[in-house]
């Protein structure tokens, strides 16, 4: 019987390992689905699709799902979203990186900071990290200017003092005598990385395909933090993550197997990084919504269902 299609739009990263390793180690096909899998420009490029059906399923912060959901998305939709999240991907270590010239948080008064979107996603991340510093909005311009290559590059060419990055961009910059001025990991307790989500018309008409691409997904997951398989894992990062230097794959692996700072063991939902993701909103989105049920935003039943089968 011929594999089910699936579509995907994620974030480019080193944490689409084990969806590489699906394809190519056949998990997937084993389970009875097909993935293809196309990186987004932007957290406002990847909703919109998702939301209006060009895309099954996304792989992104969680925050952007509950934006989207409550209709607070800075990208304008052409149906009303019915999303939830289904399963987790990474437990991420967002850091903030700056330009060499800047030594201190005081030093970044006056400059431009680059986000992906300006109310969505680890942007509120950001917003934390420069409110603990003393700053206030009056002191920087943030500018949204899309997903981490992109960022990045603009960093580079002068454009902004500094942006929030994910490895392998993190060591890429610290390579490259940038500095690194706060980690996630010591701004919060419980922070996650990205998760699974789809539309919830679209996942309960084709469940026995989510569940299948789950199943193929935790095998692949499991086979990726597998130690046996680490040097043939991070060549396969090499190859698809080509801009990567040789030397930077080992580093970068160390962190992606690593459940606080890589790829979250069983693709568990962290629900206490959940409820930081909402208090976050709750205090810098601009619609100031106070939210605090997770479950809202969650349906986890695909997943029970996947993990019990397997």
């Amino acid at each position: 019987m011929a594999a089910t299609p699936i579509k995907l739009i994620c974030f480019p990263g080193t944490g689409l390992l084990p969806l590489y390793a699906g394809i190519e180690k056949g998990f997937f096909e084993a389970r009875g689905v097909a993935p293809d899998v196309e990186t987004t420009p932007s957290s406002m490029y990847q909703m919109q699709k998702l939301v209006n059906g060009d895309f099954d399923m996304a792989c992104g912060a969680v925050d952007n799902f509950i934006a989207y959901q409550e209709n607070c998305g800075e990208a304008p939709l052409d149906r009303e979203a019915n999303l939830c999240v289904m399963m987790g991907a990474t437990q991420i270590d967002v850091s903030f990186v700056v330009r060499p010239e800047y030594e201190t948080y005081e030093s970044l008064k006056g400059t431009r900071l680059a986000l992906d979107a300006l109310a969505t996603g680890f942007a509120f991340v950001l917003y934390r990290m420069l409110d603990n510093a003393g700053l206030t909005s009056d002191d920087y311009e943030m500018v949204s200017v899309g997903a981490t290559p992109n960022r990045w590059e603009a960093v580079q060419k002068g454009e902004y003092a500094g942006t929030l990055l994910i490895e392998p961009f993190t060591g890429m910059a610290r390579g490259a005598g940038y500095r690194v001025l706060e980690s996630s990991l010591d701004t919060f307790e419980h922070y996650p990385g990205q998760m699974f989500g789809a539309d919830r018309d679209w996942a309960s008409a084709n469940r026995e395909t989510v569940i299948g691409f789950m199943r193929g997904y935790l095998d692949a997951l499991d086979w990726t933090l597998d130690p046996a398989n680490r040097e043939e894992a991070g060549a396969m990062l090499a190859a698809r993550m080509p801009q990567m230097k040789p030397q930077a794959i080992a580093p970068a692996m160390a962190k992606l197997v690593d459940p606080r700072t890589g790829l979250v063991p069983n693709a568990t939902v962290d629900l206490k990084g959940l409820e930081t993701v909402l208090e976050l909103r709750s205090q810098y989105a601009p619609q100031k919504l106070q939210l605090t049920d997770v479950q809202k935003y969650l349906d986890l039943s695909y997943y029970d269902e996947a993990v019990a089968g397997r």
